[in-house]
């Protein structure tokens, strides 16, 4: 039996223990790898999925609330579903908002009294879900196809089918009887495109896939998926754990958060962001296997250098052995080696501390690598939640004056009322508006009269107290909201005080510009705001009759005990 040389044993030592040290830091960095960068990315889907829900879920309350106001207007009070007002109305938003396929009327018995361009005018309704939901209240449903209405539209380019979703609400008269219901249709591929623009942006991570599922997790967009149901459905919780609201199934990194939907209606609907597991995992990958390439080269290189190690340590011995054998062999002139081996060992320690520093060395180049990827995480949640700000101001601002717009107002209306309604403290409403303000558009051009109605805003907040609340009601038409309306700032002197600063100011280009303030107070007898609303716009009609430049207060109605 051929037993192996001490250089051989020692060769086969050095080059296995590097090699089994090297692949287990390999195998042990890739694996810490993997696991954070699927931390990372499923953090980062479920950034983009709440950003879209919420974008998808305002924009869907949006919808409704504009059309539960409109189905609340006065001009429906008279019980005329017939009137020509109503048409021009909802020819206006439909105008305004692009997202609407349909809007009508509809009286109790389901038919179609008027609607914008006509479409399905005298036709029945009365078995359509939305017209059965809306006469109990308001109304937002699942995403449909409407082969009728489809018939009237022109089709998409894609050839797809059209498919809608419904918004209703009902239309009561003085009495609050339910007299009829208005209807709108809005386009599918308008809440996609939604979903999309805040999903699939330039600088999203590749083969990122957006979905909107339903609460049976039934896929509703894309077209191509529709109907297959999305597997391992969670949802983002408050706890904020280490895989709250994504998972991994089915070969994908899925995210999925509900959308706040409208709270009158039981609609339920998942935003989904998913992307394949590969993808999403492919640089953790490319780094296990560059370190198991590294691990493969660094075991080549120290096999060699202990094959001359084991040479270099055995030869000393083998020395011993020769002169052992000549001395068996009785061969005269036998010496032996003396020179002690201690500065060989010192030498195998210096190796394998250099091989120690360079495996220290490349994890701490990972450790970097894993803190600069930490760094990015981070700085696209700082720039989603500065975008999630933005999109809030937006929602609640006028992009031109800066003031509240009409939607902030009417949720602050609604405030102060129902805290009127608990305590009896009373407040007041201001209306005011621009006198003669189309001659200014006439004659000078609408840009010059945006710079008048932006400082018209300005001199109206420097004139109010930190307590009141300013919007711009529509057009050239402010509204101010006053919670205090006791001496000696009481709404006639604000109100005074705001037209006299009006009056006073240099205007660019225009000059002297005055204002028509009306005045409105709220009382015990008001059942909700409208009649605020109504008694603050005849105080502003009366102003502008008077002459304008003028305020037209309520006259205060004496309290009862």
């Amino acid at each position: 039996m051929i037993k192996a040389s001490l250089r051989s044993h020692l060769t086969l030592w050095f080059a296995g223990l590097s090699l089994l040290t090297l692949m287990s830091v390999g195998f042990y960095v890739g694996h810490i790898a993997t696991e954070q960068m699927k931390q990372a990315s499923g953090n980062a889907l479920l950034s983009t999925a709440r950003s879209a829900a919420e974008l998808l879920g305002a924009q869907l309350h949006e919808r409704q609330l504009e059309v539960s106001l409109l189905s609340r207007a006065p001009l429906f009070k008279h019980g005329d579903l017939g009137d020509p007002d109503i048409l021009s109305s909802m020819e206006l938003r439909s105008q305004s908002r692009a997202e609407y396929a349909w809007m009508g009327v509809a009286d109790a018995n389901g038919r179609v009294r008027q609607a914008v361009n006509g479409l399905l005018v005298n036709q029945s309704v009365k078995e359509r879900p939305w017209f059965q939901a809306g006469l109990r209240g308001a109304y937002t449903g699942d995403p449909h196809e409407a082969v009728l209405l489809a018939k009237l539209l022109p089709g998409t380019a894609s050839g797809e089918p059209l498919r809608f979703i419904d918004f209703a609400a009902p239309i009561r008269n003085a009495e609050g009887q339910v007299i009829g219901v208005l209807g709108a249709h809005a386009h599918w591929s308008w809440a996609t495109r939604i979903v999309d623009a805040a999903v699939l942006r330039k600088d999203m991570t590749p083969e990122v896939e957006a979905l909107i599922v339903d609460h049976d997790g039934k896929v509703l967009y894309p077209e191509a998926l529709m109907g297959q149901r999305v597997a391992n459905m969670p949802v983002a919780r408050e706890n904020h754990s280490d895989n709250a609201g994504w998972s991994v199934g089915d070969g994908y990194l899925t995210s999925v958060v509900a959308v706040p939907t409208p709270s009158s209606t039981d609609l339920t609907w998942y935003i989904a962001v998913r992307q394949p597991l590969d993808i999403a995992l492919q640089p953790a990958r490319i780094l296990f296997y560059k370190l198991l390439v590294l691990g493969v080269i660094a075991a080549i290189v120290f096999a060699l250098v202990a094959y001359y190690l084991a040479l270099y340590l055995s030869r000393p011995i083998e020395q011993l052995a020769k002169s052992a054998k000549r001395v068996q062999n009785q061969q005269p002139g036998v010496t032996f080696p003396r020179d002690h081996s201690v500065r060989e060992i010192a030498q195998l320690g210096q190796s394998l501390q250099g091989m120690t520093e360079s495996l220290l060395g490349k994890e701490r180049e990972l450790q970097e690598a894993n803190a600069s990827l930490e760094a990015t995480v981070a700085q696209r949640t700082a720039a989603l939640t500065q975008a999630n700000a933005d999109l809030l101001k937006l929602a609640t601002h006028d992009a031109l004056t800066g003031v509240y717009n009409r939607r902030r107002f009417d949720e602050k209306l609604n405030e102060c009322n129902l805290l009127f309604q608990r305590t009896g403290r009373p407040f007041a409403l201001l209306f005011i508006d621009a006198d003669h303000f189309k001659q200014i558009n006439d004659t000078h051009g609408h840009a010059i009269g945006d710079e008048v109605l932006h400082q018209l805003a300005r001199l109206i907040q420097d004139n109010t107290r930190a307590t009141d609340f300013v919007a711009r009601y529509g057009g050239e038409e402010f509204a101010v909201l006053l919670p205090e309306v006791e001496e000696p700032e009481s709404p006639e002197v604000v109100a005074e005080k705001i037209r006299a600063a009006i009056a006073a100011a240099i205007f660019a280009t225009v000059g002297h510009v005055t204002v028509s303030i009306g005045i409105g107070l709220a009382e015990i007898s008001d059942s909700n705001t409208t009649a605020l609303i109504k008694r603050a716009d005849q105080q502003l009609y009366q102003a502008k009759w008077s002459g304008r430049n003028r305020v037209a207060p309520q006259a205060r109605v004496t309290e009862r005990h």
